[in-house]
């Protein structure tokens, strides 16, 4: 039985998608890499509408005339974003009274103005260590005698700024150099600000618009005030106080005339001081009294000769105790002083400030002032002493190092005695590699001793009594032999630890 054929045509239209999705064969296990995104066009940034208050302050900022000498124009152009950017994030910018605001260059004039003065400030009114420096006789040395300086100035900067107003502005501070620019075409706020700028802003206004922002924000760089209250702050106060002793207090207020002597009444506080100090010698009373003393002189901007001798008077004392701490911090303040060309001894001071550094190990700020000394200087008395010394141990010469010990005068003995037994620990380190016995009174000599027991008292001290012989010799008398050879470790391992980093407040 047959069935008839017949062929059947399926239609299908052409424009019909197919069933199925065409995808290509894998050959491996591996998961196959996510299709290429096709990226996405990068949003077109919005126009932002600036405020016609804050268009007029940046029109202002670029005027030539409101142009200040030492603030360079990208300066003041980095500093004017800052500060729209500051408000702009807050969405602050209608509401801030522009007309009244400070430029750009006003703000950074006084930052800079701020943290100069900061800096001179810091020596004087935050150190823990409040002393004095006078000259007086002391009778435990025949070398030592304090001599009373002439005079001695405050810092110049000092006085810009009261200690109780001080705030960290240096690392937001920058400090144009080089020859000023020649000045361009006024730029517009749209030449200031860019198109990418003004989109970030409007990111930021809308995430402080959840409420997140300080209503009342403190900008960073501490805008100046404007008040008479500021004004006065920062000018001298004239004291009313007729007390010759006073404690010292830290500021944490603006100081109060009735508190802060006068200058005629702080001239009978230092003669009462140094009275007293060679009489009494409590140190602690008279270092707090001298720091109140110092306090007054700054407080009411007084730099003349009566605050050099001040200042000179507290380094000498500070030496003469053992203070490094006070007197490193009294030579920084006369080495601003003596600059002014106010009196007093510079170079007295000079020679300490060399013998200083010798004992600190700083080689650094020893360069730099061996750079600033003249010919002229380098035959001083004082200066050429210090050299002296400085150059003996360059050159590993003690022998000539412990004659100029002797030969030292006023304070620089005092000094010298800060590093008198580490140098002789160098010296018996070096002897011992070169001698095996040597006379104890040589030891003496050389080291520059008072007499053979102080030699003996300093050996048995740092362990090595037991390289001391004593022998007869044939006419019966009596010799006291050193084995230096023996001792060559003890004095080297000795050594090397007298020669300590030394901070520089002298302390190691």
């Amino acid at each position: 039985m047959s069935f008839p054929t017949s062929t059947v045509a399926w239609s299908q239209s052409p424009l019909q998608p197919p069933a199925f999705t065409a995808v290509p064969a894998r050959t491996t296990l591996a998961r196959p890499p996510p299709a290429p995104a096709e990226p996405t066009p990068p949003a077109k940034p919005q126009k932002v509408e600036w405020p016609p208050a804050v268009r007029d302050y940046v029109g202002r900022a670029f005027e030539e005339q409101n142009a200040i000498k030492g603030v360079s124009r990208e300066d003041m152009t980095k500093k004017l974003k800052d500060v729209i950017g500051f408000y702009a994030e807050r969405s602050q910018l209608d509401s801030l009274d522009w007309a009244n605001y400070p430029l750009p260059q006003e703000i950074l004039r006084d930052e800079r103005a701020a943290a100069r003065a900061q800096l001179g400030l810091d020596a004087l009114m935050t150190s823990p260590n409040g002393i004095a420096n006078m000259h007086v006789d002391t009778p435990h040395s025949k070398k030592r005698k304090s001599q009373d300086g002439d005079q001695l100035p405050l810092r110049a900067a000092e006085a810009s700024i009261p200690p109780w107003r001080r705030t960290n502005l240096e690392s937001r501070i920058t400090y144009s150099g080089g020859p000023t620019e020649k000045r361009q075409k006024k730029n517009t706020i749209g030449d200031t600000f860019s198109k990418s700028d003004q989109a970030d802003l409007d990111k930021r206004r809308q995430r402080f618009k959840n409420g997140k922002a300080n209503q009342n924000p403190t900008p960073p760089w501490s805008s100046p005030r404007r008040d008479n209250d500021s004004e006065m702050s920062t000018a001298p106060c004239v004291g009313t106080n007729q007390n010759l002793e006073k404690s010292y207090f830290r500021l944490t207020a603006p100081p109060n005339p009735e508190t802060v002597r006068p200058q005629h009444v702080l001239e009978k506080t230092l003669s009462l001081l140094t009275k007293k100090w060679r009489e009494e010698k409590k140190y602690g009373y008279i270092c707090n009294q001298f720091k109140s003393l110092r306090q007054d002189l700054t407080v009411q901007h007084i730099k003349n000769a009566f605050t050099v001798k001040v200042y000179e008077i507290h380094a000498r004392i500070a030496l003469e105790t053992g203070d490094l701490g006070e007197y490193n911090q009294c030579q920084t303040q006369l080495k601003a002083l003596y600059s002014q060309k106010l009196g007093g001894n510079p170079a007295e001071f000079t020679a300490y400030r060399i013998l200083y550094f010798v004992y600190t190990c700083n080689k650094t700020d020893m360069n730099d002032l061996l750079a600033e000394l003249t010919a002229a200087d380098k035959t001083l008395p004082w200066i050429k002493h210090a050299l002296d010394v400085r150059s003996s141990l360059a050159l590993g010469n003690y022998h000539k190092f412990f004659k100029l010990y002797l030969a030292a005068e006023n304070m620089g003995s005092y000094l010298m005695d800060m590093f008198i037994e580490r140098e002789r620990l160098h010296a018996l380190a070096n002897i011992s590699r070169a001698y095996m016995t040597v006379a104890l009174r040589f030891l003496t000599d050389e080291l520059s001793f008072d007499n053979d027991d102080a030699c003996r008292e300093f050996l048995e001290t740092h362990g090595a009594q037991h390289i001391i012989e004593e022998k007869a010799d044939e006419q019966g008398r009596r010799t006291v032999r050193v084995k230096v050879k023996e001792a060559a470790g003890i004095f080297e391992g000795q050594r090397q630890a007298a020669f300590s980093k030394v901070d520089i407040k002298g302390q190691i």
